[in-house]
C-alpha cells in the first residue's frame, strides 16, 4: 500500500512540476534553478520518509513525526491534488483545442503557439498553485488551534424530564486522544475550563488514547482533577481497544485493554461497559446508559451491546445514552430504542477541518456521517455529537475547534 501511495505522489509531483515550469518561465535562470531544486528536494524527502515509515520503528513511535511530519506530508498531498484539478482543466482545454485543430485547421491554428503547439495557461497554472499553496498554508496555521478549546452551550427541554432534574447541568467531552498531546499546560487549561462550569455530571464518550493505555501516564494528574457531584462517567471508543496496533501477541492486546480500564478507575471515572446507572432525586429517576464502541460505518467495530445495557431502564421516564460513534443513532438507537431521549457521541472530530458559523457548517466528514457535529433531532429523540477534545493524525484544527459541551436541561 505504501508503494502505491508513493507512486501516486511521484506522479502528482511530475504533474505539478509542469505547471511550476510554466509560471517560472520568465524568471532568471538562477531563480528557476533554485525553485526547481527546492521543489524536488522537498518532494524527495517527503517520499523518502513515507517509504521509510513501515520499516523504521523510531518514525512510528515519534510524536513529532506522527503529528507534524506526517501532517505536512498529507498537507502537501492534498495541496498538490487540489492544484492538479486546475492543471487537468487546462489540459482538457488544450486537448479540445488540439482536436479542434485536427478537424478545423484554420480555427485551431488561432489558439496555437509557436511550433504548432498549444501553450499551457499561465493563469490556470498560477491559480492551481495558489489555491494549493493556500490550502497547505491553512493546514499549517491550523497547528496553532489544537488546544483552542471552545465551550458550546445548549439548553434542552423535554416534557418527560422529571421535575427534580430540571436545571441539571452536564459537561460532555469526547476523543481526548492523550497520545497526541505535547503541551500539558494547554491541556490542563482545558480541564480548568470544564471545572469552572460546576457541572452536576461529567460524561466522556470514548477514545481516551490513540492506541496504548501507557499514553495516559503523563496526564493522569490532569484528567484526575475532573470531579462532579453526580460523578464522572465514561465509555470506550474505537481507538481504545488497540485495534490499530500490530501487537506481538493477543495476550498483550488484551492486557492493554485491561490496563486502560484501570486507567478509568484510577481517574475516578465510572466506565460503563454495556450497562446503566440510575440517578435518584427524591422519588424521581433518570437513567444513564453506556455501551462499548458500536459503529455502522466502514470497518469500525461493533463491541457495544445495547441488549445488555437497556434492560432495567424500561420504566425510567428519561434516558441518556453514551455511545462513541454517532452512526449508532440511525442504525440501532432510533429503530430499536425509541425511548432513548438523548444520545451523546463523538468520534468524527468534525474531521478537524471545515467551515462553521452560526448559520452554516461544512466539513468533508459529512460525506460519510450524516450526524457529525452539534445537535440533531428526530421526533422526541436528540443526538449531540461532540467535536472532540483532542486530535489525531493532523495536529491541528481548521474551522472546527476542540470542544467542551455544556448541556443544561430546562
Amino acid at each position: 500500500m505504501w508503494w502505491i501511495i508513493a507512486v501516486v505522489m511521484l506522479l502528482l509531483d511530475f504533474y505539478v512540476y509542469q505547471a511550476l515550469k510554466t509560471v517560472t518561465q520568465n524568471a532568471s535562470e538562477k531563480t528557476r534553478l533554485m525553485i526547481h531544486i527546492s521543489y524536488w528536494v522537498i518532494s524527495g524527502v517527503t517520499l523518502l520518509l513515507l517509504m521509510s515509515f513501515p520499516y523504521i520503528q523510531a518514525l512510528q513511535t515519534s510524536k513529532i513525526f506522527r503529528n507534524y511530519i506526517f501532517a505536512i506530508f498529507l498537507g502537501l498531498f492534498f495541496a498538490k491534488l487540489i492544484a492538479s484539478l486546475f492543471f487537468l482543466t487546462d489540459d482538457l482545454r488544450r486537448g479540445s483545442v488540439f482536436m479542434l485543430g485536427k478537424v478545423l485547421p484554420s480555427t485551431g491554428a488561432q489558439f496555437m503557439g509557436e511550433g504548432n503547439t498549444i501553450p499551457r495557461s499561465t493563469f490556470l497554472s498560477w491559480l492551481g498553485l495558489g489555491i494549493g499553496a493556500s490550502l497547505f498554508g491553512t493546514l499549517v496555521y491550523g497547528f496553532s488551534n489544537k488546544y483552542n478549546y471552545q465551550i458550546k452551550r445548549i439548553k434542552l427541554a423535554y416534557q418527560n424530564l422529571p421535575g427534580a432534574f430540571k436545571g441539571m447541568k452536564l459537561v460532555h467531552i469526547s476523543d481526548i486522544h492523550s497520545g497526541s498531546f505535547q503541551n500539558k499546560a494547554a491541556v490542563n487549561h482545558g480541564v480548568d475550563m470544564i471545572l469552572k462550569e460546576n457541572a452536576d455530571l461529567i460524561l466522556f464518550t470514548g477514545d481516551l488514547v490513540n492506541d496504548r493505555a501507557t499514553e495516559m501516564q503523563e496526564y493522569m494528574d490532569v484528567f484526575g482533577r475532573l470531579k462532579a457531584p453526580m460523578g464522572v462517567y465514561s465509555t470506550l471508543g474505537n481507538h481504545d481497544y488497540g485495534d490499530y496496533v500490530a501487537w506481538p501477541t493477543q495476550d498483550e492486546k488484551k492486557q492493554n485493554l485491561e490496563d486502560l480500564k484501570k486507567v478509568h478507575k484510577d481517574l475516578g471515572w465510572r466506565l460503563l461497559m454495556n450497562e446503566h446507572v440510575v440517578f435518584n432525586r427524591g422519588e424521581e429517576q433518570i437513567a444513564l446508559l453506556g455501551i462499548e464502541n458500536w459503529g455502522a460505518k466502514g470497518r469500525f467495530p461493533k463491541y457495544g451491546k445495547m441488549h445488555e445495557a437497556y434492560p432495567g431502564t424500561e420504566t425510567i421516564p428519561f434516558k441518556i445514552l453514551m455511545s462513541h460513534d454517532p452512526s449508532h443513532w440511525d442504525a440501532e438507537v432510533k429503530t430499536k430504542y425509541n425511548d432513548i431521549d438523548l444520545m451523546l457521541a463523538g468520534h468524527t472530530h468534525g474531521m478537524q477541518f471545515g467551515l462553521e458559523n452560526p448559520y452554516f457548517k461544512w466539513s468533508p466528514v459529512q460525506w460519510m456521517y450524516h450526524q457529525w457535529a452539534g445537535l440533531y433531532e428526530d421526533g422526541k429523540q436528540k443526538l449531540y455529537v461532540n467535536r472532540g477534545y483532542g486530535f489525531i493524525g493532523y495536529p491541528g484544527r481548521v474551522g472546527i475547534m476542540p470542544e467542551i459541551t455544556v448541556i443544561e436541561f430546562v
